[in-house]
């Protein structure tokens, strides 16, 4: 006989009383520290997979939680922040994270020598509908030197936080061909979609990080 699991697509993340938009918004004008944002967040993951377990479900949903959105959250995971923003890679993730969403004013421009140019431009990605609902996600940019490379330690310690927990977990992401899809070429006449050979070792990659970390099941959006 076959057994049916039971599990969600995904889980509101901004918590019953809106503590998410507090927390980012305390964050933002400095009220609060990047440590105290990941605490909200650690304390709604924990709430909300409590809630899934207590409904009966048989895998909580891992994945689904953003600071900002889960597009913008797979543009790190896969590497593929755009060179135009200009990151070294000695920025935290949260703050390039935030760059992207937000823009950086500071350095909005700026590149070296102090003169201004497209190169290292720091205006913020541009937002759009997720498909037809009115939830809006940050636009990945692709050019034809875009490259992939995991950066899963984000999603994984998400998937360790469950477990520690004592929940069976799914893993929900973005498919290849949607995160391509939902992007735009910086280039005249690129196609995104041919990124797709490029794209999928990290997949695969990911794909193998997590079954090693314990997830049970994979959901591709």
């Amino acid at each position: 006989m076959q057994t049916v699991h039971t599990h969600t697509l995904g889980f509101p993340r901004i918590g019953a009383r809106r503590e998410l938009k507090i927390a980012l918004e305390a964050y933002w004008r400095g009220d609060t520290t990047a440590d105290a944002l990941e605490a909200t967040g650690r304390e709604l993951r924990a709430r909300h997979w409590a809630q899934q377990a207590l409904s009966g479900l048989d895998f909580v949903t891992v994945g689904d939680f953003a600071f900002y959105d889960q597009v913008a959250n797979h543009i790190q995971l896969l590497g593929c922040e755009p060179a135009r923003f200009g990151f070294d890679g000695t920025e935290p993730a949260l703050t390039r994270y935030f760059a992207m969403a937000r823009g950086d004013r500071e350095h909005d421009g700026a590149c070296c020598g102090g003169q201004h140019g497209a190169e290292h431009s720091a205006h913020a990605l541009d937002m759009t509908k997720w498909f037809d609902t009115n939830y809006h996600y940050l636009v990945p940019e692709f050019s034809a030197d875009t490259d992939f490379t995991l950066c899963a330690s984000r999603l994984l310690d998400e998937v360790a936080e469950a477990r520690a927990l004592g929940h069976a977990v799914k893993a929900a992401l973005i498919g290849p061909l949607t995160f391509l899809w939902l992007g735009k070429a910086k280039e005249a006449g690129l196609d995104r979609l041919n990124l797709l050979e490029r794209l999928l070792p990290a997949y695969t990659q990911l794909l193998v990080q997590l079954r090693e970390a314990g997830a049970e099941w994979i959901q591709v959006d």
